[in-house]
This record gives C-alpha cells, structure tokens and sequence, in this order.
C-alpha cells in the first residue's frame, strides 16, 4: 500500500466569500423536498418527562420549556410527511416504573400534532428509560418484503434510569440487535457522570449516536441534527440477495440492484455466468449508522474470482480516518483483455467476493450493502474506438472554474436519489457526519472537474481544540471511485469552522480507458451520470454552532462531447435536453449535454489566499491489473477515506 503526503490546499477568499455570504445559509423551516421515506422507515423521540426537567436550565427556563422548544425547532426542520412519533416517560404520574406512552404515533409528519403533544406534557415522576425504548421499537414501522429502512430510536433525557429494570443499556443492544435498520441515539440534556455515561452507553449499544447538549441552544442544534440525519437516511433501492461464506451455494446474480447485509470480517460470495467478451462491472456500497466507530485501515475490499484460485481484480477500498463511518463504495470490473488470452477472458462462473474488514474496536453490527452489477457488451463490428485518454489535461487542478452566482440546492441521500446537477455554481447545507450525493451528466471525450468549499461559520465557545475534515468523492456511471490515490487532487481537507476547499476531477470519457493501468483511469470508460459525494466529519458538531454547515460546488464538465466512442466522432450537437438520438454503437445519447471549454474566471475583488492545515495520512486506492494467467501483475495501492 502506497501511503502518499497530503498537501495543504489554497483558498481564493475573494470569490468564497462572496459565494457563502450572497444569502443566509442557517436552516429554515421551508425546507426542501426529500424522496418519499422508504418503507419501514421512521422515528420515534422518546422525551424525559420526569421530575428533574421541571427544574431549571440557567436561562431563565425551565428544563422542559427548552426541550419543547427544541422539539419544535426539530419537527420545522423535518422533511414533509416523514413518519414521526413522540413517547414520553414520567409525564403522568408522581411515581411509577410503567409510566411511559405514545403521545403522538408515529405517522406522516403532523408538526402541529406533535407540537400540541409536548405543549401538554408537565414533568412529574420516575425515570423508567429501558422500559420506555422497548416500547419505542414496538412503535415504529416494520419494513416488509425485505426492504431496508432506517427506524430511529431518539432518546431526550437530563438524567439515568432510575428503576433499573430492564436495564437500559441491556434493551438498546437486543433491540440493535434485531435488525440493521434500527438504532438509538441518545441526547443528554445538562448531564454529568453517571447519568451521561448511561446514555453514552444506550447510544453505544444501540449502534447509534449520542449528543452532550450543555445548554438549551445546544439542545435545540443537536436534537435538529440527530433528527434530520435520520430522515435524510440513505435511501436503499434493490432486490435482497443473501451471499454465501465460501463459493459454495452462492446465489446466482443476474444485472440489477441488490441489497444484502455484511459483518466485520465477513466474506460475501455471489456467483455469476459472464461471456468471453463483455465487460462486466460491480460495485458494493455499505451504509453504517453516520459516525460509527471506524479505524483509518477499516475498509470494502471486493474482488472478482474465476476458476479454482485465480482473482481476476481486486479493489480496496479505506475509511482512511477515525472520525466516524461514511457509506464506502469498493467497484471492480472483469475487463477481457484486448488479444483475447488472458485468464479470466473465458466464459464461465465468477464471483463477486465483497469482503468487510474492521480493526478491534470498530462498529460491530451487521451494516446493509447494496450490489450493483452491469454488462457492457463488445462495440459492434467495424467501430474503432477512440484512443484512450489517461490524463487530466485541461481538467487538472488549475482549471478554471464557474464564478456565477450559486443556486441553492438540496443533495440526495445515496446514489439512489442523487440530486442532478449541470455546469455552474451551486450551495448547498450539510450536516456533521452527513454525506450529500449529487449526480452530473458527463459525455464521451469530456470530462468532470469540480470544486467543495466548505462555509466560514459561527463556532461554539471552546471549539479551538477540534479539529474535524471535510472530504469528497467522485464515481463512474457503475460505480466505481476514482479519486483515490491520485497525486492529482485529495480527497480530505482539514475544517476548523473557517473556510476550507479541495477539488476533485476524472479524465475525459474514452471507451479504450479500460485498457490502461492506472486505478483512477480504467473506470472511466463509459459516459453517464458521473456521482459526486460530498462528506463532512462527526467532530464539525463540537465546532459549528449551526445545526448545519453550507458548502458551495463549483462544476465543470470540459471538452467537446463527442456522438459516440468511436474514432473521429463527431461533436455533439446539444439540443434541449442535450440528447442528439442514438450513438454510433446503438446506445443513446444523452446527458453528456455540456459541449463547453473552460470556463473564463472572473476576478472578484482582491484575491486572498490561506494556507489551510495540512491532512492527516491520504491513502490511495487499492487495485490490482489483471495479468495474462489471471494473477495480479501489480501491487495493492493505498486505501481511501
């Protein structure tokens, strides 16, 4: 594994400024639109209701006006018609171990419902916090036909249990336990010692996150982040496959979209039969629960197998950091050699083997894993395909970029419901431990080349010892990472509530690309949508005193789109949807749309530049070149975050 130095990155104030100042950037009620909620997928705030939050918080309040306000602020901030409930423990009586019940079930979003809900809740009693979460799973949906939701157990508390059967950390394990969909994260509102561990503890254990919130505005700022990261969940989309632990009784894969479930250390097997010819391309996604525990070298290793002991290619790749887990993406393709007679150039069954790796301490549920798989078959007799194109060109880290000014924007969740975006500037909010997935139609002959800047924002007293790091990615139509382990661009840059930047890049669309020897080119050999996933760490919720964190994306896709993969193509015409009808190797145009160079700058101002920190260890992606006997020709290169 190659291990490369990471680089500090240059920032041009003039323009970023001016980006992330044109118009608030705080979250508002209006929020924008999400993809309708999975099937099984909800969540339930649990509300301590007990004696203690009719004290008061040391603003002039009581406990339980604060947490009503923060509920409110979350239910504003919620996406519309997202499945929400509240239960509330020691609201109804002075004393009493059973004292917990659904105040509002958990239905399509009625904000008023729930506001009314927790306008009558007066705090009286005991503190029965395990009984309260049993009940809370039995509140939220189930998933049916094996689809994969997110249920979500949040749990508002200013104290521990205090009637100690069941045991509360107990319950958030079984119930963490009895599926990959559900998990429990827990807010503790002004605790200390054994109260806060308690709760850490529940969170741990229910393979979720928890929350210190000091104060009432940091009550109200964590409630709204654990909620919206729920109900902006990955939205998983597939048909359940269950793999096999040895190729023995793996089930048979056809092209589609799967969905199966992986442990740490686990081997997944599936079988498929390919041709001679066509080029078959995987990918696996797994999803853990934003922020879980990961170590740096934690990683998604896949690999496609042929025959007794051959490997036709392997890829690998790394977290790369131990903030907290991100959806990681490993892809790898059988590419059949262009004479004709390397190894795994014959038909027959393979495998995709998709393997999990975890150091001892990290997260140790079961995470889902969606499965991609396509067939790319032979251009047809006659087409010469363009030459290959393995460098950055025009699309390295200098290019020029769009300075218009930015359009707002919402990110999807996933490669599901990526938000399309075109050439131009464009500012979205993100969340600390969140990933925001954006897709751009890119051509044969061009290339994508793109900008993240991360907002200067306000920051919470005491932030100067954190330190957390925004990051990026970009993937081929099939999936498949390709900015790893480039000395071109880095995926990682340090953020500290001051403004931050790093850009990422592929090199142009060439069908013969699947024949070169470099990670970050084989993969770029198809047009579509090139996918575009942008990451800011766990540790940004001890820094930024917004629930939420802006970020600007400045998008280009360069080069002249050519009509087809063929030599001497002829550039497209785009038309209004930027489909001129079919290519010369009977696909469909379309998409690529961007027929521009480079974008001429526009100076703003006087031009600033900060020097940011330098990152933490960038790890290159591992993968492997296959050779004429099957093997492995080249050494594994580094991992990413």
């Amino acid at each position: 594994m190659a291990v490369r130095p990471c680089r500090g990155v240059m920032v041009l104030l003039g323009g970023l400024l001016l980006a992330l100042t044109a118009a608030p950037l705080q979250a508002t009620a209006a929020t924008p639109a999400r993809a309708p909620a999975a099937e099984g997928t909800g969540m339930v705030m649990v509300l301590d209701s007990s004696g203690s939050m009719a004290g008061k918080d040391g603003s002039g309040s009581t406990r339980i006006d604060s947490a009503r306000k923060a509920v409110g602020t979350v239910v504003d901030a919620l996406p519309d018609g997202y499945p929400t409930g509240l239960r509330v423990y020691g609201a109804d009586k002075p004393q009493g171990c059973d004292d917990t019940r659904l105040a509002q079930q958990v239905a399509a979003l009625d904000r008023a419902g729930i506001k009314r809900a927790v306008a009558r809740v007066e705090p009286k009693g005991d503190t029965p916090i395990g009984l309260s979460l049993r009940k809370a799973a039995a509140d939220l949906p189930r998933p049916a036909g094996g689809s994969i939701g997110k249920r979500t157990i949040l749990l508002i508390s200013d104290g521990e249990d205090n009637c100690r059967t069941p045991p509360p950390c107990k319950v958030a394990a079984r119930l963490a336990a009895s599926g990959v969909d559900l998990h429990i994260d827990a807010i503790g509102f002004q605790v200390a010692g054994k109260a806060r561990a308690q709760l850490e503890c529940i969170a741990k254990a229910g393979n979720g996150q928890y929350y210190d919130a000091p104060d009432a505005r940091s009550l109200a700022r964590q409630l709204q982040r654990a909620g919206q990261l729920s109900a902006d969940g990955y939205r998983f989309k597939g048909k359940q496959l269950r793999g096999s632990v040895t190729r023995g009784g793996a089930p048979a894969m056809a092209p589609g979209q799967y969905l199966d479930s992986i442990g740490p250390n686990e081997e997944r097997y599936y079988a498929t039969d390919l041709d001679a010819a066509s080029t078959a391309d995987f990918s696996a996604t797994v999803v853990p629960q934003p922020g879980a525990a990961v170590d740096h070298l934690d990683a998604l290793h896949t690999r496609i197998a042929y025959g007794t002991d051959s490997a036709c290619q392997s890829t690998t790749e790394f977290f790369g950091q131990q903030e907290g887990a991100t959806p990681l993406t490993s892809g790898v393709s059988r590419v059949p050699s262009q004479g004709g007679t390397g190894g795994c150039d014959k038909a027959g069954r393979y495998w995709l083997v998709v393997e999990r790796k975890a150091a001892k301490g990290s997260d140790a549920p079961r995470w889902p894993v969606e499965l991609t798989f396509h067939v790319e078959h032979p251009l047809k007799k006659g087409i010469t395909p363009a030459q290959s194109e393995p460098e950055y060109g025009a699309g390295g880290k200098d290019a020029t970029l769009p300075t218009t000014a930015p359009k707002d924007v919402t990110g999807g969740t996933g490669f599901n419901d990526a938000r399309t975006l075109h050439q131009g500037v464009w500012r979205d909010k993100v969340l600390p431990a969140q990933t925001l997935w954006y897709k751009v139609p890119v051509g044969w002959g061009q290339q994508l080349r793109y900008d993240v800047e991360f907002a200067n924002e306000p920051t919470v007293r005491g932030y100067s010892a954190h330190t957390s790091s925004g990051g990026t990615q970009v993937y081929t139509p099939f999936r498949a990472p390709v900015g790893s382990g480039t000395t071109e661009f880095s995926r990682q840059v340090s953020y500290n509530g001051r403004p931050a930047s790093l850009s990422m890049g592929t090199v142009p669309v060439a069908w013969t690309n699947r024949y070169e020897n470099h990670p970050n080119v084989i993969p770029v050999h198809r047009k579509g949508d090139f996918y575009l996933a942008v990451t800011l760490g766990a540790k940004a919720a001890q820094i930024a005193e917004n629930p939420q964190i802006g970020v600007v994306l400045r998008i280009a896709v360069l080069g002249k789109e050519k009509s087809g993969p063929q030599a001497g193509a002829a550039a497209v015409a785009a038309g209004p949807q930027g489909d001129s009808g079919p290519s010369e190797d009977g696909t469909p145009v379309g998409g690529g749309g961007w027929s521009t160079g480079r974008v001429a700058a526009v100076a703003v101002g006087a031009v600033g530049v900060l020097l940011l920190a330098g990152l933490a260890v960038a790890y290159g992606r591992a993968r492997s070149k296959p050779r004429a006997d099957g093997g492995n020709s080249d050494p594994m290169r580094g991992g990413s975050w």
